[in-house]
């Protein structure tokens, strides 16, 4: 008879059999459980906030593909929960863990406690409450099997004691199964129908002006080259979504660049002019779609995806094929007959792509100061190491680098926020963790590096040497303009609704052990950006810019509704 286990060491053996590297927590969750961690290898990372917690845990499991781990004790709960949605909202999976006060504590007014289930209901694939250690087995397994199975998303277990202490203080005879296929996303890779796939094949080569799409689903598929096999064969532009770029080379003949509200105009007026598009991975959200006006309605659409129930939800599909991305589209290139020469259309597009590159120019070389943030992605892109990962916070953080810093090498990565300001930092050390040897870049604002600059001491204590660039414009620059419309000639103090104190981020990094630097000359941006990634250590390069200085709004849209 195989001895019991206690739940602190079922949990343990569990992650370790995972192959998971960090966990990501606030204290006090899981006491024994982080020690018999220890044991195992497992680095725990002490934050100072749940939500950065999370956003540490997404930044991991975008980068590795495994589940990321977070958690916090009971009434840390809420702020955890409110951490997930970013990794709801951006497919990533992550297992949260938290602990409550036991069955008698509920709805007693008990200390620090609230229900925590409706809280995760929004935000999880799978949400469920450990009540024995008999249940832990079957619930964390499926935890495993949830996030990284068909689209993926997060998952809560919420476990018997404030601190999850009841559950992993029990013993119990169970055993540690270890489901190799849910190690990593995608677990699963589901053939499509071949009819499908035929009807898919003519439909592209009968088009004339067809453009490929490829969403967040064809990177985490891993189908970045065969999206560049079928266009080249068929001669058809790429755009991407923000969560698909660098899915092919930016400097690709065929890549349009960003499409949709964070875009370039380039793209969304090749889209606008399609006559099929051809989206992969991609769940045709108001983002991608500048509120669904590129394409524009009823323009013909074949649809890649993995999760049926997204074929048609926003554009009606001519095809649509249920299937894995990358096995989809190897048997979609079986199926055409490639076209002999580059198209007029793809002319077309190079020609527009062009014309985007020669508009831009002149803000990419300016030597403005306050720096111009064109000339920093240029700078950034020139800099950026060919293994490099690239992490971007919302807002015009996605606009700037999402538009402006191209991808060209094939082992670049990029990784964004899906909508929560501050996400940047934290996912940035969450995106070093998972791959210690390539070099992480953080590309925020100051708004948003001031929602977590506490975690620089966690960087510098855990050895977490991210490149962390703030675009400082000392306020919410996307929000200026707006403001100012607002307010038009109404007197009154407009500033203080978006405008901050003006700070040295380099000198506060410094202060908690970081290496901090001062650009305020555009000719000091490329030697800042080299000496701090050769530094070997968490740096803050803290970057002047003018706070007038707007990225462009997307071309052809509407307002979103």
């Amino acid at each position: 008879m195989s001895p019991k286990l206690t739940g602190a060491r079922f949990i343990a053996e569990t992650f370790k059999g995972y192959g998971l590297t960090h966990v990501f927590f606030v204290e006090a969750i899981l006491r024994l459980s982080l020690i018999e961690m220890e044991a195992l290898g497992i680095r725990r990372v002490l934050t100072h906030g749940e939500k950065a917690a999370a956003y540490m845990a997404d930044g991991y499991s975008k980068t590795s593909r495994k589940p990321g781990i977070c958690m916090a004790q009971s009434v840390g709960a809420a702020n955890l929960a409110a951490g997930l949605q970013d990794a709801f909202l951006g497919l990533s999976p992550v297992i949260a863990l938290t602990g409550r006060k036991h069955s008698l504590a509920q709805y007693r007014h008990a200390y620090q406690e609230i229900l925590h289930a409706p809280m995760f209901n929004p935000v999880t694939k799978y949400n469920v409450t450990v009540e024995t250690i008999d249940q832990l087995p079957y619930l964390l397994r499926q935890a495993f099997r949830e996030v990284t199975s068909g689209a993926p998303g997060p998952a809560h277990l919420d476990l018997m004691g404030h601190q999850g202490q009841i559950i992993e203080e029990s013993e119990a005879d169970i055993r540690v199964v270890v489901e190799k296929p849910f190690v990593q996303c995608p677990s699963i890779r589901p053939n499509p129908d071949p009819n499908c796939v035929q009807e898919a094949a003519r439909l592209l080569v009968k088009a004339r002006k067809p453009v490929i799409i490829a969403g967040g689903g064809t990177k985490l598929s891993s189908a970045g080259a065969a999206v560049v096999k079928l266009a080249e064969k068929l001669s058809i532009p790429v755009a991407t979504s923000l969560n698909g770029k660098g899915a092919i080379p930016e400097n690709h003949p065929l890549s349009l660049g960003i499409v949709g509200r964070y875009s370039r105009w380039c793209a969304n007026r090749i889209v606008s002019e399609a006559d099929l598009v051809l989206y992969i991975g991609s769940r045709t959200g108001d983002l991608v779609t500048n509120a669904w006006s590129v394409p524009q309605p009823y323009t013909p659409v074949i649809q890649i995806d993995i999760d049926p129930a997204e074929l048609g939800r926003n554009y009606p599909n001519q095809v649509g094929v249920m299937g894995d991305a990358k096995v989809t589209l190897a048997k979609l290139i079986k199926s055409v007959q490639p076209k002999p020469s580059l198209s007029k259309w793809a002319q077309h597009a190079q020609k527009t792509v062009r014309k985007w590159r020669d508009d831009m120019e002149l803000f990419r070389t300016s030597n403005a100061r306050p720096i111009r943030v064109e000339r920093l992605c240029k700078d950034l892109t020139e800099v950026l190491p060919s293994n490099a990962i690239l992490v971007a916070d919302t807002g015009f953080a996605g606009i700037w680098t999402g538009t402006m810093v191209d991808l060209t090498g094939p082992n670049q990565s990029y990784v964004r926020c899906a909508g929560s300001l501050g996400w940047g930092f934290p996912a940035s050390l969450g995106a070093k963790c998972a791959a210690p040897e390539r070099p992480v870049v953080c590309f925020t604002g100051d708004g948003g590096f001031w929602y977590h600059i506490s975690e620089l001491e966690t960087a510098k204590r855990c050895g977490i040497n991210t490149v962390i660039i703030v675009n400082n414009n000392s306020g919410l620059g996307q929000c200026l303009m707006p403001i100012k419309k607002l307010y038009g000639n109404r007197s009154g103090n407009r500033e203080e609704m978006c405008l901050f104190s003006k700070i040295d981020f380099s000198k506060i990094a410094q202060d908690m052990g970081c290496l901090g630097i001062r650009v305020e000359d555009p000719s000091d941006i490329s030697g800042a950006l080299r000496k701090a990634l050769s530094a070997g250590a968490p740096v803050v390069i803290d970057v002047v810019t003018d706070v007038e200085c707007r990225a462009p709004d997307a071309w052809g849209g509407r307002d979103p509704v």
